[in-house]
């Protein structure tokens, strides 16, 4: 057995080496792209950060008439709104290029991807690195510390764990979400405008489910997870630990990872180039 073994870790090695390689030149190609429109650069983070900057001026108007929204106070939100900004940055930063897809099958690209020696779902998923998203890395990390030191939260070690790991389910999450929209681009070819609705899925997210009523929150929860992206990882640090909800995010996770990845893998096998 050990030497059957021995192997199939070396190609598992070697695979992971050649993956990480490959990741590396996508990464230095796409910090070369940025350097060479460094005024695009900046007004992309500018205009990121101005995004964040009026939507905590809308918590500040709506906090400054009342202590508490659906048993949310005012720092408890910020922790909340922080999530989704950080899960919302750290997609976009690694996973942006997933908003390429419909172009590369309608403009042909897309044959050149499936005839490289490489998983075609790995090559259009991280492809880009998306730079600008670095400034709402940090404002949100730099909201999620003002939020915890507002609603004067001590977070254990414990919740800080399960905070970070249902954050990382929650990108999951919106990936596979985005990657199966963006999928359906191998029949519809022009579903650009379907990234908006992902879009559209971040704004119902950053607000509390708690604001909405019972069947509402339950539907949320346990139909359409959106609850998973931002709601339950906050409640890790206001409320405390709720084993439960971590292990309802990783089986949602590893579901959605599953579903995306089947239905990519049947799309590819019914994808016919641009010019045939």
């Amino acid at each position: 057995m050990p030497h059957r073994q021995e192997p199939v870790l070396k190609v598992v090695k070697l695979t992971v080496r050649r993956y990480w390689k490959v990741y590396r030149s996508f990464f230095t190609s796409s910090f070369a792209r940025e350097l060479e429109f460094k005024a695009n650069f900046i007004a992309k983070i500018f205009r990121n950060l101005s995004w964040i900057f009026f939507f905590v001026m809308v918590l500040l108007v709506i906090y400054g008439k009342t202590n508490s929204v659906a048993g949310w106070s005012r720092g408890e939100a910020f922790v909340l709104a922080s999530s989704i900004f950080l899960m919302n940055a750290i997609f976009n930063a690694f996973f942006f290029s997933l908003q390429d897809i419909p172009s590369q099958i309608r403009l042909g690209t897309m044959d050149f991807v499936v005839t490289k020696p490489m998983d075609t779902q790995f090559w259009v998923s991280c492809r880009r690195f998306n730079f600008d998203q670095i400034g709402e890395t940090c404002a949100g990390l730099i909201l999620l510390w003002i939020g915890v030191h507002t609603a004067n939260i001590h977070a254990s070690i414990a919740q800080w764990l399960s905070y970070s790991v249902m954050v990382f389910m929650a990108i999951a999450l919106f990936y596979s979400f985005c990657l199966t929209l963006m999928t359906t681009a191998i029949w519809l070819v022009r579903v650009d405008n379907l990234w908006v609705l992902g879009e559209s899925v971040i704004g119902v997210a950053r607000y509390p489910i708690d604001i909405y009523s019972s069947p509402v929150r339950r539907f949320l929860t346990n139909v359409v997870p959106l609850a998973f992206l931002a709601t339950m990882p906050a409640r890790q640090l206001v409320y405390g630990v709720d084993a439960v909800a971590v292990l309802e995010s990783l089986a949602w996770a590893a579901v959605a990872l599953l579903v995306s990845r089947t239905f990519w893998r049947y799309a590819m096998r019914h994808y016919t180039s641009a010019s045939s």
